[in-house]
């Protein structure tokens, strides 16, 4: 066996354990939650990385392969039109059938058949299979966050506050005093370097001029928004977009999320709110209204980039599991892949000389650029290994369900 082929066996078994460790704490009832038409059951991200794999790459590589259910085609289906029907987003939680037991059976029975193909060293069609395995188990990342912030999401409509898993002892810090780091611009290049793994939305490289600006040394905290809404940053127009504040008005927006008085909602249960860490689950609009209101905006997503990458920005290992944002520690650029996503000034467009993928994987992230803003970094959902600089991660502007944050920009 290469030992190429070694090490993408070896990651495939890594991150295929990694979505069944996040389920050992659940109770046999939280399988099929689904509080809102946005959000899916762990039950159905448990099914739907597996019929990724099934999808487009048994399906395709495989010589007269057979599916264990043909129903699941559907079933499991997200949003690939090429494929063929899909059963409804908002319904996933009524999937009481297949049972789970079956679903965990579907994903024994894909792994094993994935194994013997990546076995196979010699298939004609090998280099693309290997490529297809790699894009699916990046995949599978971002289902393992969506399990997180969906079920957080889930479960905070139960009036015991559930606890999803035991909180790790942190010592309280103060974060150290902001910092604005200032960065020249200039004709600077953005995108995928080409090496390693990229989505297709990544690339291609290309130039962008960029004016002298400043980004803010660390996330904004927690104790800086309830600064805002003391303030009536919540009941002041001149801070919004007109579509912010007319969402404002619409779902009554009075505090981030999951905030509950001096406390707040975490897969931990209800904590108390650490005026230092950042703030999170933030909607794109009120991150560009506390911007406005603290004589800021938000980066572009190129200014972000490159900010980042001048300074060296790598994605840390951090303690898994965590599961929500911490207080900065450190002098110079901090939070940059660990805590919350933050929002950009950015909409989510496609890069000069982008060309999305023939067939349905094709539909992956191109059909999604119009009218969701570009988000940069990472969270404390997030593993590590599926980050990078260039990634471009993307949501409509009211949503806020996902670990999302603040990081300010001016101009110089």
């Amino acid at each position: 066996m290469r030992a190429e082929t070694a090490v993408l066996i070896d990651r495939f078994e890594s991150v295929r354990a990694d979505s069944m460790a996040q389920v050992t704490a659940l109770e046999p009832d939280d399988y099929n939650l689904q509080a809102a038409d946005f959000v899916s059951p762990p039950k159905w991200h448990l099914a739907h990385t597996s019929w990724f794999f099934e999808t487009f790459v048994l399906k395709v590589y495989v010589a007269d392969y057979q599916s264990p259910d043909d129903a699941f085609e559907v079933l499991f289906n997200s949003y690939y039109n090429g494929v063929g029907e899909q059963y409804a987003r908002p319904h996933r939680g009524l999937l009481s059938r297949p049972t789970t037991a079956q679903v965990i059976a579907y994903r024994e029975q894909i792994n094993e058949d994935l194994r013997q193909l990546l076995k196979d060293e010699d298939h004609l069609d090998y280099d693309a299979i290997t490529a297809r395995v790699t894009l699916g188990l990046h995949h599978e990342r971002q289902h393992q966050e969506l399990l997180y912030t969906d079920l957080k999401y889930s479960l905070s409509f139960n009036p015991l506050y559930p606890t999803y898993h035991k909180q790790l002892d942190v010592v309280a810090t103060a974060p150290p005093a902001l910092e604005w780091l200032a960065f020249e611009g200039g004709l600077v290049h953005c995108g995928h370097t080409g090496q390693g793994f990229c989505f297709d939305n990544e690339s291609p490289r290309h130039k962008v001029w960029l004016e002298p600006f400043a980004l803010a040394s660390h996330l904004v905290t927690n104790a800086e928004f309830q600064a805002f809404i003391d303030d009536g940053g919540y009941r002041r127009p001149e801070l919004w977009l007109s579509d912010g504040w007319a969402c404002v008005q619409r779902e009554q927006w009075q505090a981030p999320l999951y905030w509950r008085g001096h406390q707040e909602f975490s897969l931990y249960g209800l904590i108390e709110r650490d005026g230092n860490a950042p703030v999170s689950h933030i909607s794109g609009y009120e991150a560009d209204a506390f911007a406005r209101w603290a004589d800021a905006r938000l980066p572009s997503e190129f200014e972000w980039e490159h900010a980042i990458t001048c300074c060296g920005a790598e994605p840390e290992t951090i303690e898994r599991p965590f599961l929500h944002p911490r207080a900065a520690s450190n002098t110079g650029l901090q939070q940059v892949f660990s805590d919350c996503w933050q929002w950009t000034q950015s909409n989510y467009g496609a890069y000069p000389g982008f060309d999305a993928a023939e067939g349905a994987i094709g539909e992956y992230n191109g059909k999604f650029m119009a009218n969701q803003w570009v988000l940069r970094g990472g969270s404390c959902f997030s593993h590590p290994d599926h980050l990078r600089r260039s990634y471009r991660n993307f949501f409509y502007p009211p949503d806020r369900w996902q670990c999302t944050g603040i990081r300010l920009a001016k101009n110089t």
